[in-house]
């Protein structure tokens, strides 16, 4: 199952949900291979923070990919998960992404700026779907939301309108998010039994669920 993490506006908490998704996958015990897909490296440094710390990677294997044949790079591999962080800005890396992938994830922080930049990639993601009998799935993840504010209200309203669901699992703006990368790690490995940790559980599991619905 191959899920690529895909915005092409930078800054969305794309990298926070890719490691954090990849590293809890791993923690239940699955075969994960973690492809950075972004020229800027930063899956790529979460990972070799993690490996050192551990020094060893398990079985999280990471890779970075920036070429356009990515989708044909990734067409055979023994893990159970291979998850994607998608490049942004550069379309046709993402294209290439949308090829590989059976699912795919469009974070989007509850702003109104956001909400307008996302449709760029949403429009990728649906003229890949109409030429391929509605592959692959895709839906949005809000990242970053701040709890009880009108935008984070509004959005599944907003992101409706271009025509992909919404997970109902959002992350929030948490100090564990980045605290943990600093040192590789997931949340729930560096802050087990926190919000930010039953927050992300959560997300994982509704994101398999999605993948294998």
């Amino acid at each position: 199952m191959t899920i690529a993490i895909l915005n092409s506006k930078g800054g969305v908490g794309k990298t926070t949900i890719t490691t954090t998704l990849a590293g809890t996958l791993q923690e239940r015990g699955y075969a994960v291979l973690l492809v950075d897909a972004d020229p800027q490296g930063s899956a790529v440094a979460w990972h070799h923070r993690r490996a050192e710390a551990e020094r060893k990677s398990g079985h999280l294997a990471c890779v970075q990919i920036t070429r356009t044949t990515l989708d044909r790079d990734l067409a055979s591999t023994n893990a159970d998960y291979v998850v994607i962080d998608g490049s942004a800005r550069l379309e046709k890396l993402s294209v290439s992404a949308i090829k590989a992938a059976d699912v795919v994830l469009i974070p989007v922080q509850p702003s109104v700026l956001d909400l307008w930049d996302v449709s760029g990639t949403a429009a990728l993601v649906k003229a890949r779907q109409q030429a391929h009998g509605g592959a692959p799935r895709a839906a949005f993840v809000v990242s970053r939301q701040i709890p009880r504010t009108l935008l984070a209200q509004e959005v599944e309203e907003a992101v409706s309108a271009l025509g992909l669901p919404l997970l109902k699992t959002r992350t929030t703006q948490r100090v564990a998010y980045p605290e943990a990368a600093v040192v590789g790690r997931t949340v729930g490995e560096y802050a087990p039994g926190s919000k930010a940790d039953l927050e992300a559980a959560a997300l994982t599991y509704e994101i398999i669920a999605f993948c294998h619905a």
